[in-house]
C-alpha cells in the first residue's frame, strides 16, 4: 500500500510558498514589486479557460442518469459538511480567530475537487464516469451555492456580504471562462491534450501566487504574530476530524443507500474532498484582499493537504484489496466479486 502513496510536489510547492511568503513578504504584497495580486487576479480567468478547455461533454454524461448517486454526492457537499462544521462551530469560537472559524466554515461550503477526485477513483477501482461528472459538476454548482452558504454564515454571525455582487464576479470569474473554454474546445482540444503538463503548471502557479500574495498581505500585516503558535495544532486537528467525521458519515450513507463498491468508491471520494483551485479564487471574490484572508484560507490549503494524504492511502488500499481479490479469483477460475464491472445499483 505505501508503495502506492507519492507526495504530491504541489504540497511541498505550498508550503514553500508559505515560508518565501514569511521571509520575503514585500515583494508579494498587494502592490508590491512583483504585482502578485495582479498576476493572480487576471490568472484565474485563465485557469478556468483551461478548465473549460479539459472538460469533455462525452465524458462528463456518461453517468448523468445516475441520480441516486449524484444527489449523495452534493448533499453531502453542500449540505453535510455545513452541518458538521455547524455542529463544531460553538468549540471552534473558543479556540480560533473568528476569521479561521469562517475560513473553516467557507472550507465546508467548497465544491469537490475535480483532478485528485477523478485519479484517486480510478486508482481504486471505482467509477470513474460517476466521479468525473460529480467534480465537474460540483464546480459549477459551488458558483452559486458557495455564496448563498457564505452570506447566511456572515449574516447570522453579524456581518455582511453584497451576495448579488459577489455571484456576479463569480460568474465572470468562473462561468465565463469555462464558457470560453468549452466554445474553444473544438479548435484547442487537440493542442490541450498535447500540453497537458504545461496547463497543468499554469494551473498551479496561479494558485500558488494567490497563496504567496495572501500570506505576504498578513505577515506585513501582523496578523499571524498575534497568535499563539499552537493555532497551526488546533487547526490541524480540525481539519483531520472533519474529513474523518465526514467520510465516516458517506460511507454509513451509501451502505443505507445500498451503493455497489465502485458507485461507493466514486462517491467517497468525490464527498470527503474541497477544491482549492476553486477555493482561493472564491476567498478573494468573498473577502476580498484584506490581510486576514490568510486565516481564512488556512483551512482550505491544510485540508487540500491532508485530504491528499489520506486518500492516497485509503485509494492504494482499495486498489490492493481489489488486486487481491482477483488475484484469488483468477487462482479459483470464478470471477472476481469486487469488480462489479459497470453494475450500479438500480436508479
Amino acid at each position: 500500500m505505501s508503495s502506492r502513496f507519492k507526495l504530491d510536489p504541489f504540497v511541498i510547492a505550498l508550503a514553500l510558498t508559505v515560508v518565501a511568503a514569511v521571509i520575503w513578504p514585500y515583494p508579494g504584497v498587494s502592490g508590491g514589486v512583483l504585482h502578485a495580486d495582479k498576476a493572480a487576479s487576471y490568472g484565474v480567468a485563465f485557469i478556468f479557460v483551461l478548465y473549460g478547455l479539459s472538460l469533455a461533454p462525452e465524458h462528463l454524461w456518461k453517468s448523468a442518469g445516475r441520480w441516486r448517486v449524484h444527489l449523495v454526492v452534493q448533499f453531502s457537499t453542500f449540505a453535510l459538511f455545513p452541518v458538521v462544521v455547524l455542529a463544531a462551530h460553538p468549540l471552534l469560537v473558543r479556540v480560533m480567530p473568528p476569521e479561521m472559524v469562517a475560513g473553516f466554515f467557507f472550507l465546508a461550503a467548497l465544491p469537490s475537487t475535480v483532478s485528485s477526485s477523478v485519479a484517486m477513483t480510478s486508482l481504486a477501482r471505482g467509477n470513474v464516469p460517476v466521479a468525473i461528472f460529480n467534480a465537474s459538476i460540483s464546480s459549477l454548482i459551488g458558483v452559486f451555492v458557495t455564496p448563498l452558504l457564505m452570506a447566511w454564515y456572515m449574516h447570522a454571525t453579524g456581518t455582511q456580504m453584497d451576495l448579488q455582487g459577489v455571484i456576479i464576479k463569480l460568474v465572470l470569474l468562473v462561468m465565463l471562462p469555462v464558457g470560453i473554454g468549452q466554445l474553444l474546445r473544438p479548435l484547442l482540444a487537440q493542442f490541450m491534450n498535447r500540453h497537458k503538463k504545461a496547463a497543468r503548471l499554469a494551473d498551479r502557479a496561479v494558485i500558488l501566487m494567490i497563496v504567496y500574495n495572501s500570506f505576504c498581505d498578513s505577515v506585513v500585516g501582523g496578523v499571524w504574530s498575534k497568535h499563539d503558535p499552537r493555532l497551526i495544532a488546533e487547526m490541524l486537528a480540525g481539519v483531520v476530524i472533519l474529513f474523518f467525521v465526514v467520510y465516516g458519515l458517506v460511507a454509513v450513507i451509501c451502505r443505507l443507500v445500498g451503493f455497489n463498491r465502485m458507485d461507493r468508491v466514486a462517491v467517497l471520494f468525490c464527498s470527503s474532498k474541497k477544491s482549492l483551485a476553486t477555493g482561493l479564487p472564491m476567498a478573494r471574490v468573498i473577502f476580498g484582499s484584506q490581510a486576514e484572508l490568510s486565516l481564512i484560507i488556512a483551512p482550505v490549503m491544510l485540508f487540500h493537504f491532508i485530504q491528499l494524504v489520506i486518500v492516497s492511502f485509503i485509494a492504494g488500499h482499495m486498489a490492493a484489496q481489489v488486486d487481491h481479490e482477483e488475484a484469488k479469483a483468477a487462482r479459483s477460475g470464478e470471477a472476481p466479486r469486487l469488480a462489479e464491472q459497470g453494475r450500479g445499483s438500480k436508479m
